[in-house]
């Protein structure tokens, strides 16, 4: 197994039941139950990165509408493409694999892989913390009127989001084994 362990896979197993527990000594069930806990974290985390993203999304309708309201109109389409691909990502993030493979399944589903998805979904929580950052600034900028800067930061997002897809699709490439 891989020694880093993330902090809900762990927390995840701290609070399994004491029946539970019993029931990791049963040969075979152990290592079924353990999987079972990390695929469990990691669709909390998943869950949590789609949570940022849609919270950053509305952050972004709430500055479209300031931006249309003070006529900006230079930046109109590009914000309406960034919030379109923040709807499709956040989606795709949300319905992603479970890291499950049925005991017929050709390829199968290691604990190796599980956490290295679990790495993978560390990151994008990480870059979509920086993306809603970035997203609080700009939101703060229109708010104030200041509008010099807006079409920079909407591009520099439409990066963001780029990278952020990049690596969400490595991950798939992870559970795949491709």
């Amino acid at each position: 197994m891989v020694e880093e362990k993330s902090e809900g896979y762990e927390k995840a197993k701290s609070e399994t039941a004491m029946l539970e527990k019993m029931m990791l000594f049963i040969p075979g069930f152990r290592g079924y139950k353990l999987k079972e806990l990390r695929r469990e974290s990691d669709k909390l985390l998943r869950d949590r990165i789609y949570k940022a993203l849609v919270e950053t999304r509305d952050d972004l309708k709430e500055t479209y509408r300031r931006l249309v309201e003070a006529r900006v109109t230079e930046v109109w389409d590009d914000m309406d493409r960034l919030i379109a691909k923040f709807d499709r990502i956040s989606e795709r993030i949300n319905h992603a694999e479970y890291g499950y493979a049925g005991f017929f399944n050709v390829k199968k589903v290691r604990e190796p892989d599980l956490d290295r998805m679990i790495k993978f979904d560390l990151s994008l929580f990480e870059k979509v913390d920086g993306m809603k950052k970035s997203v609080s600034e700009l939101k703060e900028e229109t708010l104030s009127d200041k509008f010099d800067k807006a079409r920079e930061k909407i591009l520099e997002l439409h990066k963001s989001l780029d990278a952020l897809e990049k690596v969400y699709n490595q991950r798939k490439e992870v559970i795949l084994g491709v």
